[in-house]
């Protein structure tokens, strides 16, 4: 059918209905912008009817006539083979259309001018409804900042992984512009050789789970370095369940995430009391999973600057093992290296570093080629470890890697010096501070560690020494010189053991060694040589003072298996030795058993006894030389036990020391002494003084001299009748204490007198200026008195010193009328021994000094009737008549 056939007017409605049924609001205008018709759709978007349409000016409408009247100006003046204006008219703008009702709404107008023959209708005006479309695009402007916003990085890829949409996050995190990832994979864009595929695959799972899936992942960013991230994955589906999009939303928690479960992770474990080396051990260990790429390694640098490996599972056992104890230096591999210069080193290929040449073969050995080492530092600025990264290629460390190790150092740093101030107390709590040996509390825990090293079938002994002497050296020289005497006496010790054993201090003068793998006759050897090498003497000062130690031993598992029993049994062969002679050693044997039961069982009645005032003070006179008169009686303690028996001084006065009861005991003597002097001068007897025996630790006690001036106040006594006896040591000692105490007591008028003259350290020039009253010559002396020119000449001595000094002189010991004669000659002041008495107790003695005197009042009548028979011619006088002081003494 032709167009000729279509009538104008049926061609005109024709096309009027069709205009009707499209959805774009369409405006027929004239030459002066005025409508000339309209369709439907134009009608419903302006809102007006037709007739209210046809002939409305453009601004009538609600639209922006200038804005129109612009565009179809424009369209008129391009050039119609223009392709931009085509492009641009397609376009179109968007425009406000503004209704009667003041309602408003977007809408796109696109002009189009009409061929001339289309008269009166110069142009078409197209109209569409945007306000949905422009809504849309705010809401995705407005998403899109807000994403660009997030510190998160978003990612949107279809269903086959290609990217589509990533925010400005994902840029700055990964490095990547939005051009350079779109239509990219995102396997292919951000996994790495460390990234774990099965992370990956379960990622991909969130197809199948509508909540999505999150996990932990270490991915890369565009310039290859390691970004740990937190990925949350979710997919987006269609009207048809079908998936369409997957949005991923990537945290990077390198330093929120991963390095604080680090850190809670040693903090957790410091607070836990966890050992250093299970700490060193989990921070390496959960250093390497955050970067798989390196082997982990911790180091301690002691206060010597050595090293010693505190962790580092990965490298290879033995390598670690021969670092223990190098120093560091400037050439020392990097570790050594950064703990001497203080700052991070990187050897990026150790095999041709200068400064690895003597440690490479180990790493290179176990595949590492590259090492960076930083220092840790303590809170005062010293080196105290090194932090050190392995890697498997020729490399320096990524961001990442200084991420990690910024915040290990750190903890390095807390973990060290925790251990550090560990060792301290374990120093203080285990360790003697005066010879820096482990002591009492730790010794146990030694021995037990030697036993359970100890092989099935060898032995070990248990040696206890017990420092000769060392009380006389403490308390003459004073406590300073004790304890250089202590130190040297350890150092000594130190350099005969040999690498195994251990040895300690229990305290005061006892010391502990361990010694490995011995059988008895290794041990005696080892005791031998320990015995020859502490014979020198010790210069403390100006003066040597000998040293020596009383040494017992018990073998394990000879004599016993349990600590406790094994240093019993030391120690009871230590007081063998002793009896012994000291100076030696001895080993345990069941004998000492039932010794050291006694001990303890007298040590425990001793000290009933001294609570109970259980002891009691025989008296021994001591008698002048020249007329026999009383010189004075010696107070000596005896000891009567109801069990025991009677215990002999020579036992229970050395117990008495070993237990820090000898103090007491002489205390208890000079109240004692004191009151029975009192009592027998109330009785009328006439004794010039009583001689008390104390200790030098007496003379330690400041308040000594107020105690006896209470004493002998309370018993109505003049000081004079006192006398104190203290040993030859006491000489030697130079404290203040002591000798202000000796002066305090000879300006109150109590007599001092020196005991056992010439057995110790004997110092003249010292005993000048001793407030000394008085010297006694020990008992040794008298034994080979008579027969021996040595001995006679060391009592000469001691005479001629007390004379040239002015003090009295007593000989103890004399037993024999010949001793008697000797020490008259020479001059001897007085005379105590069995010569003239033992001693005895109170009551007896007040009867033998009855007895004497009588005797010697009838002796001196017998010599004033031979004055009078000689007066009277008489020349012969009776063997009677010439008894000497020892004869009266015997016959009373």
């Amino acid at each position: 059918m032709l167009a000729s056939e279509f009538p104008p007017a049926a061609s005109a409605n024709l096309l009027s209905a069709a205009l009707d049924r499209v959805s774009e609001a369409i405006l027929f205008l004239d030459a002066e912008g005025r409508v000339h018709h309209a369709n439907q759709a134009a009608v419903a978007l302006l809102r007006r009817d037709l007739k209210d349409l046809i002939g409305a000016d453009l601004d009538r409408l609600g639209l922006p006539a200038e804005q129109l009247r612009a565009m179809t100006k424009s369209e008129a003046e391009a050039p119609a083979d223009a392709p931009h204006a085509a492009e641009a008219g397609d376009a179109g703008r968007e425009m406000m259309l503004r209704h009667a009702d003041g309602s408003r709404c977007r809408v796109r107008a696109i002009v189009r001018d009409l061929p001339s023959d289309h008269a009166p209708m110069h142009s078409l005006l197209l109209l569409r409804d945007v306000t949905s479309d422009v809504e849309m695009r705010e809401r995705n402007a407005l998403l899109t900042s807000v994403a660009d916003r997030s510190n998160r990085a978003v990612i949107v890829t279809d269903h086959e992984l290609k990217i589509l949409y990533t925010n400005a996050a994902f840029g700055s995190i990964f490095g990547y512009s939005s051009a350079e990832v779109l239509g990219r994979q995102v396997e292919t864009l951000l996994v790495g050789p460390c990234t774990d595929p099965a992370t990956v695959e379960r990622l991909k799972q969130c197809v199948e789970d509508d909540r999505g899936v999150e996990d932990d992942l270490m991915i890369y960013d565009k310039a290859g370095c390691e970004i740990w991230t937190t990925a949350h994955v979710k997919a987006h589906r269609n009207q048809r369940g079908k998936v369409k999009y997957l949005v991923g939303l990537l945290s990077d928690i390198r330093e929120t995430k991963q390095l604080r479960s680090l850190q809670q992770l040693i903090m957790s474990s410091l607070a836990s009391d966890i050992a250093i080396a299970t700490i060193a051990d989990q921070l390496c260990r959960r250093v390497e999973e955050l970067a798989p790429d390196v082997v982990c390694s911790i180091l301690h640098v002691d206060s010597g600057g050595r090293i010693h490996p505190l962790g580092g599972p990965s490298l290879p056992a033995d390598y670690s093992s021969g670092l223990d104890g190098v120093a560091i230096g400037p050439d020392v591999g990097s570790c050594g290296t950064a703990a001497y210069l203080c700052e991070p080193v990187l050897a990026r290929d150790i095999d041709s570093d200068p400064r690895w040449q003597p440690y490479k073969a180990g790493p290179l050995g176990a595949g590492l080629r590259a090492c960076w080492s930083t220092p840790i530092q303590g809170k005062d600025g010293r080196v105290i470890g090194t932090f050190a990264f392995y890697f498997r290629e020729c490399r320096g460390p990524s961001p990442w890697h200084e991420q990690i190790v910024a915040a290990c150092v750190q903890l390095g740093a807390l973990a060290i010096e925790r251990q550090e101030v560990r060792s301290t107390i374990s120093q203080v709590a285990y360790h003697d501070m005066l010879t820096g040996l482990p002591n009492r509390a730790r010794i146990p825990s030694m021995i037990a560690e030697a036993i359970n090293a100890c092989p099935e079938g060898s032995h070990l002994a248990i040696a206890f020494l017990d420092a000769d002497n060392f009380m006389d050296v403490n308390d003459t020289l004073g406590h300073a010189a004790g304890d250089e005497f202590l130190v040297a006496f350890a150092n000594r010790l130190r350099a005969q053991i040999r690498p195994g054993d251990m040895l300690g201090r229990l305290g005061g003068d006892e010391f502990v060694i361990v010694l490995q793998n011995r059988d008895a006759l290794e041990a005696s050897l080892a005791a031998a040589r320990i015995t020859a090498a502490l014979a020198m003497p010790l210069t403390i000062g100006k003066r040597q003072v000998p040293m020596s130690a009383s040494m017992g031993l018990s073998l394990y598992p000879d004599n016993a298996t349990d600590i406790e029993t094994l240093i019993k049994q030391a120690d009871g062969a230590m007081y063998k030795a002793k009896r012994a002679g000291r100076a030696t050693y001895r080993f345990f044997s069941a004998d000492i058993d039932k010794l050291a039961e006694e001990r303890l069982m007298h040590s425990t009645a001793l000290r009933e006894a001294i609570a109970s005032e259980a002891l009691t003070l025989n008296y021994q006179p001591q008698i002048c030389t020249r007329n026999g008169a009383i010189h004075g009686v010696e107070a000596l303690a005896r000891w009567h036990d109801p069990v025991l028996g009677e215990v002999s001084p020579s036992k229970f006065i050395p117990l008495a020391e070993e237990c820090g009861l000898i103090e007491q005991i002489g205390v208890w003597s000079i109240k004692q002494a004191c009151q029975q002097m009192a009592s027998w001068r109330r009785a009328g007897l006439d004794i010039p003084c009583i001689s008390v025996n104390l200790s030098p630790i007496n003379f330690q006690n400041v308040n000594l001299a107020a105690v006896v001036a209470q004493i002998l106040a309370a018993n109505d006594l003049p000081a004079k009748m006192l006398m104190l006896e203290i040993t030859e040591g006491v000489i030697l000692n130079e404290r203040a204490t002591v000798i202000a105490t000796m002066s305090e007591l000879r300006n109150m008028g109590v007599g001092l007198s020196l005991d056992d003259f010439g057995t110790g350290y004997s110092s003249l020039s010292r005993l000048a200026q001793l407030p000394i009253h008085e010297l006694k010559i020990d008992r040794s002396f008298m034994r080979d008195f008579e027969n021996d020119q040595g001995t006679r000449a060391i009592v000469t001595a001691v005479v001629r010193v007390g004379q040239s000094l002015d003090v009295k002189v007593v000989a103890e010991g004399v037993e024999t009328e010949p001793q008697r004669r000797l020490l008259a000659e020479l001059g001897c002041d007085a005379m105590q021994g069995f010569l003239f008495a033992r001693p005895m107790a109170a009551a007896a003695f007040s009867r033998w000094l009855l007895d004497y005197s009588a005797h010697r009042a009838s002796l001196m009548l017998r010599q004033v009737g031979r004055a009078l028979a000689q007066a009277a011619g008489v020349s012969e006088v009776s063997e009677g008549e010439r008894l000497s002081p020892a004869a009266i003494a015997a016959a009373s």
